[in-house]
């Protein structure tokens, strides 16, 4: 089989800028600067203020890919997965390395990438299809079929400026993954789509894969990559971590996640307006078979009297796949604020969550504001399923563990139904 991708001791690498950003200053304000900064100079001692850092994006990656191969490329936020598509796809050059590419190229990449936005839907398919070097007559026998899957009849004729990103999402798919290229290299966006598109893509994909078409392929899905890919590459902090079969891809990429649990203090996933700060998150798993979540929040002064604050938490599985979201405002609870704080606990009763480890998130939030939000800040784990039969049940087989149970029904006369 031919090696169609080929790198070699790929990096690249970004220059940070931590220059101060200064205030608007008066003449009063910038002439005694100057005097001070020339006596400097006499002085030898005159420093420059702006300072640099480097910062690598990829480190020394080597791979190739055979044709006909489906790579799953997987990674935490930050590992460089999104950089080396960009490579791949000659959107951006690498500082060091070689890369070798046998054959056309189709990216689908963030929404908004390989569009020129002031032209029509129908004409950026023509546009796209020159670029890979099909003839208009070739790209006429795909036009049907690439406007009927995205769905867009009624917009063909506008500007793609004026797509929303699920639109300009789903006629980007369709455009990559019918035109004729032998490599397809697509990127997190499906998570635009809404879910029913989304199969239909993923379901697309296992077409291509059937037909022989090498295909890359960036998710934090790992059902979908499991189940599409025959191969899997993972990066960590700009290095390849490990290239290998797709399911121990798939535990590797886990057993990083197991060491990315975020203190409160120092949370890199931490967002809001700062107008109440998250002090303090636990989980508990109860004998009773419940799971108690207890929250402390401090509120500024100015929101103490409101009653109207909603608090959220995410549970996500090890891999980041968001299992659930409680919000309190679906049971009708109204957090009170005692002497500045709220103190609240949300108790999930049997939960119907597969053996595993889970992580939690927790925003508050006010009038469609949030105040303050913390990412995967506290943990828990199911050791075994509840159900009477106490099987043994593996996290492939989905997140929800279901009450259900067989009976026999009467047999049908040849095919049919009994029914008068």
């Amino acid at each position: 089989m031919c090696v169609t991708i080929k790198v070699e001791n790929l990096s690249k690498k970004y220059v940070i800028s931590h220059a101060k950003i200064e205030q608007y200053r008066t003449i009063r304000d910038i002439i005694p600067q100057k005097i001070a900064q020339w006596k400097k100079r006499l002085n030898n001692t005159f420093a420059e203020e702006q300072a640099y850092e480097e910062f690598f994006a990829l480190s020394d990656i080597e791979f190739k890919i055979k044709t006909g191969e489906r790579v799953g490329i997987i990674g935490h936020n930050g590992a460089g997965k999104s950089t080396l598509l960009k490579i791949l796809s000659r959107i951006t050059e690498p500082t060091s390395g070689k890369i070798q590419i046998h054959g056309r190229i189709s990216s689908l990449l963030e929404v908004g990438t390989g569009f020129n936005q002031e032209l029509t839907g129908r004409e950026n398919i023509f546009l796209n299809g020159a670029i890979l070097g099909m003839s208009k007559r070739d790209i006429n026998q795909k036009f049907d079929e690439i406007v009927s899957f995205a769905e867009i009849e009624k917009f063909l004729d506008t500007p793609v400026k004026r797509y929303s990103s699920g639109m300009y999402m789903r006629l980007a798919f369709s455009v990559a993954a019918h035109l004729n290229s032998d490599i397809l290299i697509i990127d997190e966006v499906l998570a635009v789509g809404d879910i029913q598109f989304q199969n239909k893509c993923l379901g697309k994909m296992e077409s291509l894969n059937q037909s022989g078409r090498t295909v890359l392929f960036v998710t934090h899905n790992m059902n979908a990559m499991t189940s599409l890919c025959n191969r899997g590459i993972v990066l960590n902090k700009g290095r390849m971590f490990f290239d290998g079969s797709v399911h121990d891809a798939r535990n590797i990429y886990l057993d990083i996640s197991k060491e990315r649990i975020f203190s409160i203090e120092n949370n890199s996933g931490r967002g809001g307006s700062g107008d109440a700060k998250i002090t303090n998150i636990e989980a508990i798993i109860q004998e009773n078979n419940q799971i108690n979540i207890t929250i402390k929040i401090h509120i500024e002064k100015k929101l103490q009297h409101r009653t109207d604050m909603q608090i959220a938490f995410g549970i996500d599985a090890e891999d980041g796949t968001r299992v659930a979201t409680l919000l309190s405002s679906w049971v009708d609870f109204k957090p009170k604020v005692i002497n500045e704080e709220i103190n609240a606990h949300c108790t999930i009763n049997n939960p119907a969550l597969t053996p595993g480890r889970y992580l939690i998130s927790a925003s508050i939030i006010f009038q469609g504001e949030t105040l303050d939000s913390v990412k995967h800040c506290a943990t828990f784990s199911i050791l075994s399923n509840t159900t009477s039969f106490h099987i043994e049940r593996l996290p492939d087989w989905g997140y929800m563990d279901l009450n259900f149970e067989f009976n026999n029904t009467q047999p049908l006369l040849h095919g049919k139904s009994n029914e008068n």
